[in-house]
């Protein structure tokens, strides 16, 4: 097994090489890498099965869905690669010009980070994800997985640098890292000199680890404790439609709805009918049903409620579990959001063009949906390829994170023999 600081040495000895390369070369990579986890299909599966069997004894099924790979997996994972060759290059673009009086030009120019470190847990899909993003925005990557995902991440790396290989380039431009203890996150976190940015994508606690303990720059990510508010004026069943799509298409991940918030005023009429979607429905559909955890008022209208505990409101759930609370008013809403919030994505259902613009201007989260599903807070969704994380923090990145994300800029100033 190699060892995680051999590693860093040699992604950091690749940044040079990488920083040169045209955009042209960029995407004939990015093709290669593309076609080679298409090619190599029955091998990631097949170490993807041993994963997910290994894991059966600790996780459970959500979990393991999030760790599963299938055909159209692999087939999205590819096509998420390819939708970034026609995307703009974000390295050598001008972000910012102007010529001073006496004629010297000053330049803004996107640059790459340098080598950009991934600490990720259960999602395969990340591994490719990440390397791509990281080759076509000029950074080296270095991908540490969790040990449920790790032969399944071994696998698609070994085709993405089967694909680099094939044009040319070095294969060290993308690395993982092999030792999936503690220690080898721990390494990641403290590479003062090798590691430029750290973006970790999992639990709380995952992330919570890197932004208290790293010593290099770390982006805060993920976590989403996702609301959708329903407003008095609502669309209802535009609303049941929404939260059931974003609540149980895939509640694993971090884009799911986790709280709702029903405005009082139809809440007599609302939720017996959200119990029924969600709950009775599902079941009779041999589906796994939602469980609510509901304030007062939403218990007694829930036939399949459950008493909301102290920590509910508070919860990434990501399983079929939704916090139900009733709210006076769209300002209620806010200021609950204000408190339990993790920045990710929060949406309002509501006609009334009033409320909306109260809510849409008073939420500070990274994503704010009027009429839509929380879903869509997804780098794909965005028309940015894939993505390497969803910034939860403020500085630098918010959002989904593309391409122009994993850049920096420096300035180039010109002139003829100007001198102050």
């Amino acid at each position: 097994m190699r060892q995680t600081q051999d590693i860093l040495k040699a992604a950091k000895e690749a940044t040079a090489s990488l920083s040169l390369l045209t955009t042209e070369k960029k995407n004939q990579a990015l093709a290669a890498m593309a076609d080679a986890l298409c090619a190599s299909r029955e091998r990631i599966l097949a170490a993807n099965r041993q994963d997910v069997e290994a894991a059966r004894a600790s996780l459970g099924e959500v979990m393991i869905d999030r760790l599963t790979l299938t055909d159209a997996r692999i087939e999205g994972m590819a096509e998420g690669i390819r939708a970034l060759i026609d995307l703009p290059d974000p390295v050598g673009r001008v972000i910012d010009s102007h010529r001073r009086e006496d004629g010297l030009l000053i330049e803004k120019i996107g640059v790459p980070m340098g080598v950009v470190a991934i600490i990720y847990e259960s999602r395969p899909n990340v591994t490719s994800d990440a390397a791509a993003l990281a080759l076509k925005s000029g950074n080296v990557c270095v991908l540490r997985g969790g040990k449920e995902a790790y032969r399944s991440a071994s696998a698609i790396v070994t085709a993405m640098k089967e694909g680099l290989v094939r044009v040319g380039l070095n294969e060290n431009l993308i690395q993982l890292v092999e030792d999936t203890t503690r220690e080898s996150a721990t390494a990641l976190m403290e590479a003062v000199g090798y590691v430029d940015l750290l973006i970790p994508r999992g639990g709380a606690g995952l992330i919570r680890t890197c932004v208290e303990r790293a010593r290099v720059p770390v982006i805060q990510t993920g976590t989403g404790i996702c609301h959708v508010y329903v407003d008095a004026s609502a669309d209802l069943d535009m609303a049941l439609s929404i939260i059931e799509n974003a609540k149980t298409s895939r509640p694993s991940v971090c884009n799911a709805c986790e709280v709702c918030l029903v405005h009082r005023d139809i809440a007599d009429a609302f939720l017996p009918r959200l119990d029924e979607r969600l709950a009775s429905a599902r079941a009779a559909e041999g589906k796994i049903p939602v469980v609510f955890r509901c304030d007062e008022t939403a218990l007694s209208l829930m036939p399949h409620g459950t008493p909301a505990g102290a920590e509910d409101f508070d919860t990434e759930f990501l399983d079929y579990i939704l916090a139900l609370r009733v709210v006076d008013s769209v300002d209620e809403a806010v200021s609950h959001i204000a408190a339990h919030s993790t920045g990710h994505s929060e949406a309002i259902i509501s006609r009334d063009e009033q409320a909306i613009a109260r809510f849409v201007g008073a939420v500070d989260s990274a994503a704010v949906y009027v009429n839509a599903s929380t879903r869509f807070t997804d780098g794909g969704e965005f028309g940015l390829g894939c993505e390497m994380g969803i910034s939860t923090q403020k500085l630098h990145a918010r959002g989904p994170m593309g391409l122009c994300e994993l850049t920096t800029y420096k300035y180039v100033i010109r002139g003829e023999g100007h001198i102050r």
